[in-house]
């Protein structure tokens, strides 16, 4: 443990995360490369004129903060003069290149695409492309060339509180913007050459429509596909429920898990070249090969990159047959692709993919240090639960974080699924090579799919033991790092075993619980009136300490799977939700708030400059009803038609009056 924590690479990862955090929350860094370059080089000199160790040690710890600043600044399009928004102009001809094929949308085919050109401008920039479904017209495939004049339109923040930050999401993968048309809009373009993603795609899609003819179920292919092709777009929304309620979440994405055992079988395969003369070389050398052809029938996805490099450093580590091989292999990864793409950072499969390789090195050993089987069978299947369980403890405050649920079989889920993914996946390649030269036996396909079938079913039947569930369970930010330091330290005195670090431990326990009362105390005392946004419906919601007192015009059943007051409710900490009637007028936090719903009533004797809530498209003068109650502001939900908004938004600008629609500007919250 200690010579790892002394571990250079590790010191310089931990200060380029910090770089990489500083300079995306504060934007301070503005330098060019130019710039950038000189300073760190000058930086570099210093290390080696400077002959005092201590302030060596600062000035180096300063180089790789500053490396982290500079990786955030130089990767943002918008800090480059080629960045596509600062050639626009009205009217504007576009060209863009797909780079990625999206999930679909409900209405529309969603694209990740490159701004090549803006008029005769070579352009930087990636975009968010939207084009209506249309069923005559074909999909656009990785590669494909548009010429269009399109409209950007800003991404949309969330509109109601603690829903899912899709913008923000995008932000982080350097799309600042979107563009919605139709298939009649645009000019497909031929491709002047075939790009890297393009091949890969194009040879993705041969292996699909190859896998087509043999009569596999739509679940089978699907999971075929995100098995094998890193592609989980044709996954059902109720397929991937059930792999994340039972805990196998991970088998659906390309990652760590499948590079692993990929890395396991070409080992076994590629062993009698040991015995030619640099024979090992030639071993790490062709796995190397191969795990990178994989990387790249799978897309070249973030993901798949992420788990190959990661597993490239362990084959050249193992090659030169180092003590702690894995570990400094695992640090020297994740410094490599944070200088290549520090964004990495803030993806979630990014850091769920360490965490539960740090757990399964620093914890696994331990555990499985408590029993030692005699019996091999026993003894794998022992393996097999501590590394589960260790790659638990690494993720499971951030996935409590971020998905608020902790599936208690995932023991079970693992236990099964795992030591059967190493034949998934090869027959899976011997499946697809067979397709490929059309050849593959009917009664193979089936058997293959069959396997696929029963994977599936069980998933789904651990999913609904709902008992073993725990669900709707929120932390904080600040506690879930708490959790981090709690675990650390535990693993530490696990290892170390001294009275100091007990009490290190100890008192991390304390600041967990602080935390928690501290943040137990803000929820008893807040108090807000929250007017949600709702497409055709109205919701109005007065929190008091943990009770939200609803008022909404949809039934019960509708409001129980209702997302945006769910979400609500368990990030808060909700324990008792009620429905009641405010009729048209709310006192608030020393504000009145009159609701006037489609009858147009409302009341005005003895109100003072209130807060106006127009719903249901209310048939209403509003310019009469300004003269008469003079509203402090005036809000319209997302239960109104959008024209009548329009009207009403185009009359308050006139009168002065402050207008908050909540399907543009997100949920109205008043707190007290």
């Amino acid at each position: 443990m200690n010579r790892l924590l002394n571990y250079l690479p590790l010191h310089f990862v931990v200060l380029g995360v910090l770089g990489i955090c500083f300079q995306f929350f504060t934007q301070l860094w503005s330098f060019d490369f130019l710039e950038t370059i000189l300073q760190l080089g000058c930086l570099s000199l210093l290390i080696l004129i400077v002959k005092n160790s201590i302030l060596r040690t600062v000035i180096s710890f300063l180089f790789f903060f500053l490396i982290g600043v500079s990786s955030v600044s130089l990767n943002d399009h918008r800090k480059h003069d080629s960045f596509y928004e600062y050639h626009l102009k009205d009217n504007s001809t576009v060209t863009l290149q797909i780079h990625k094929v999206l999930k679909p949308g409900k209405y529309n085919q969603k694209y990740e695409a490159k701004i090549l050109r803006v008029d005769n401008k070579t352009t930087t920039g990636l975009v968010l492309l939207n084009i209506q479904k249309d069923t005559l017209s074909p999909l656009l495939n990785v590669a494909s060339k548009l010429l269009l004049k399109p409209l950007f339109k800003e991404l949309v923040p969330p509109l109601n509180p603690h829903q899912f930050n899709y913008k923000s999401y995008l932000f982080k993968r350097g799309i600042y913007h979107q563009i919605y048309t139709e298939n009649k809009r645009f000019i497909r373009l031929k491709p002047e050459s075939m790009t890297l993603f393009g091949f890969s795609a194009k040879l993705r899609t041969q292996v699909q429509e190859a896998l087509k003819i043999y009569n596999f179920k739509k679940s089978e292919l699907a999971v075929i596909n995100a098995l094998l092709l890193g592609q989980r777009q044709a996954v059902s929304k109720e397929l991937i429920t059930d792999y994340q309620r039972a805990g196998a979440i991970h088998i659906l994405a390309v990652s760590g898990l499948h590079v692993g055992i990929i890395l396991l079988i070409l080992s076994f395969l590629l062993k009698p070249i040991e015995r030619i003369k640099y024979g090992t070389f030639f071993k790490t050398f062709c796995i190397v090969i191969l795990l990178w052809t994989f990387a790249f029938i799978a897309g070249l996805s973030a993901s798949v990159v992420r788990a190959v490099t990661m597993f490239t450093f362990l084959a050249i580590g193992l090659f030169f047959r180092r003590k702690y091989v894995i570990e400094f292999s695992f640090i020297s990864s994740l410094f490599f692709l944070l200088l290549l793409n520090p964004m990495f950072l803030f993806e979630v499969g990014f850091q769920l993919s360490y965490l539960a390789v740090f757990g399964i090195l620093w914890t696994q050993p331990k555990i499985y240090s408590i029993w030692k089987p005699t019996f091999k069978i026993i003894d794998f299947f022992w393996q097999l639960c501590t590394v589960s369980i260790a790659a638990q403890i690494g993720i499971l405050p951030l996935s409590i974080y971020y998905f608020q649920q902790f599936p208690g079989l995932f023991l079970l889920s693992n236990l099964v699924i795992i030591p059967l993914l190493g034949s998934i996946l090869i027959g899976g390649v011997l499946v697809i090579f067979l397709a490929l030269l059309k050849v593959l036996p009917q009664f193979i396909a089936d058997f293959y799919g069959s396997i696929i079938s029963w994977m599936n079913a069980f998933v789904s039947w651990v999913s609904q033991q709902e008992q073993f569930l725990f669900k709707e369970i929120s932390i904080s930010l600040i506690a879930m790092l708490c959790w981090y330091i709690v675990v650390f330290l535990g693993v530490y005195f696990a290892v170390v075993k001294s009275s100091k670090k007990f009490i290190y431990f100890l008192i991390s326990i304390l600041l967990v619980q602080s935390v928690y009362l501290i943040e137990l105390n803000e929820k008893k005392r807040k108090k807000e009136l929250i007017i949600f946004h709702k497409t055709n419906f109205s919701i109005l919601g007065k929190r008091i300490g943990e009770q939200l007192f609803l008022q909404y015009d949809m039934d019960n059943m509708q409001l129980k799977n209702e997302y945006s007051i769910r979400a609500y409710r368990i990030s808060e900490g909700i324990s008792l939700l009620e429905k009641h009637d405010f009729k048209n007028y709310i006192q608030f936090a020393g504000k009145e708030i009159l609701l006037i719903d489609s009858l147009g009533v409302y009341k005005i004797s003895g109100t003072k400059n209130p807060i106006v809530v127009l719903q249901n498209s209310t048939k209403i003068n509003l310019n009469r009803l300004i003269q008469t109650v003079q509203p402090s502001k005036i809000i319209a939900d997302g239960s109104n038609y959008k024209r009548e908004v329009l009207h009403w938004e185009s009359t308050c600008l006139k009168n002065k009056i402050p207008f908050h629609y909540t399907g543009q500007k997100g949920a109205f919250i008043l707190k007290e």
